[in-house]
């Protein structure tokens, strides 16, 4: 038997003239309805509100305005393709429909996560810069232990060098190399005694990734300058995207490019193929050593715009699950409250 699921509110004489042409018909085109208030649910409200009634039945969809004619005309058309199908007995199609008339451990979960995706990633990108953060808190309490673990695990993701890491409970926030050029402010050189920092190959740049802090300086947090800026950056908007309802539109790809990759890519790549120590390049490209402010600065403005371009696009996705398991959760409940009665 087929489904029509008619999409509905209170108080709207169309949607009660559709139902009725429906049950004019159920003789002759036999079907389960399934009706969904969409004042019940913002999603159905935001999508449906200037179209209702809309009636769907398998592939196919009607919107007001429609009459009995186009009613019986798309419950036939869809009738053929399910008596089509079932002749064909293709093992995937058996499938959808035993899937479709059971709710698994699975739907559960899915439609739980389409719910509460947002605070799900918020949660761990918060946990991700978090501890990071934590591990100088720790190092001034006096549990150095938990701290090295948390360098530890953070390794493998970022270079950690001293010279391009904050600091907490120190004199100063950062300390630059002296190659940076920051008047007024102690170098990394000045507070360790490192030298020879700008080779890639010297012990000293080891060291510098070794050194986590002192009572003096301060306690260096487990993720760089430029990443506590990006991944702070995404937390942040999306506590703004929660904020807002989800509604913000994707930021334009063209915005994400000039706004986000450029300069992030500008002081990254330039940084870097500087101290290449090539002598064609040196002439064009002089040695350069970026600043705190320029990497937290790149590093939040990619952060933020990388969010804003994906976040709108996953709620797209994820809106369309949350409208997929409504349907199915409904109609199943429907089938089960006919089969009682």
């Amino acid at each position: 038997m087929l489904t029509v699921t008619l999409y509905t509110r209170n108080d709207c004489r169309p949607c009660e003239q559709a139902k009725a042409d429906l049950e004019s018909i159920q003789e002759k085109y036999p079907h389960r309805l399934v009706e969904i208030d969409i004042d019940t649910n913002p999603v159905l409200y935001k999508k449906y509100l200037a179209e209702i009634p809309v009636v769907e039945v398998g592939p196919y969809a009607l919107k007001t305005p429609f009459d009995r004619q186009k009613l019986m005309m798309t419950l036939g058309a869809a009738g053929d393709r399910r008596g089509q199908l079932d002749k064909l007995g293709r093992p995937d199609h058996h499938d959808r429909v035993r899937r479709g008339s059971e709710i698994s451990r699975a739907d559960h979960m899915l439609a739980w996560f389409s719910k509460h995706y947002l605070a799900v990633i918020n949660f761990f990108i918060l946990l991700y810069f978090g501890l990071p953060i934590l591990a100088p808190v720790l190092m001034k309490a006096g549990a150095p232990l938990p701290a090295n673990v948390i360098h530890t695990l953070y390794k493998p993701l970022c270079h950690q060098f001293g010279f391009r890491s904050f600091f907490l409970f120190g004199e100063q926030a950062y300390y630059p190399l002296a190659e940076a050029g920051i008047p007024g402010v102690k170098t990394f050189e000045d507070v360790t005694g490192y030298q020879d920092l700008d080779n890639p190959g010297a012990l000293s740049r080891f060291q510098a990734r070794e050194f986590t802090g002192n009572e003096t300086v301060g306690y260096k947090m487990a993720l760089c300058e430029r990443d506590i800026a990006i991944y702070g950056s995404i937390f942040l908007f999306g506590i703004l995207y929660a904020i807002t309802g989800r509604r913000l539109k994707p930021l334009h790809w063209t915005l994400w490019v000039l706004i986000g990759m450029g300069p992030i890519g500008l002081d990254g790549f330039s940084q870097l193929f500087s101290q290449m120590n090539w002598e064609w390049l040196s002439s064009v490209l002089p040695y350069r050593e970026s600043t705190p402010f320029l990497r937290a600065l790149t590093g939040g403005l990619f952060g933020f715009t990388t969010a804003w371009f994906a976040f709108p696009y996953m709620e797209e996705s994820m809106s369309e699950t949350r409208e997929f398991f409504i349907k199915k959760f409904a109609a199943i409940r429907q089938n089960n409250l006919s089969s009682i009665s």
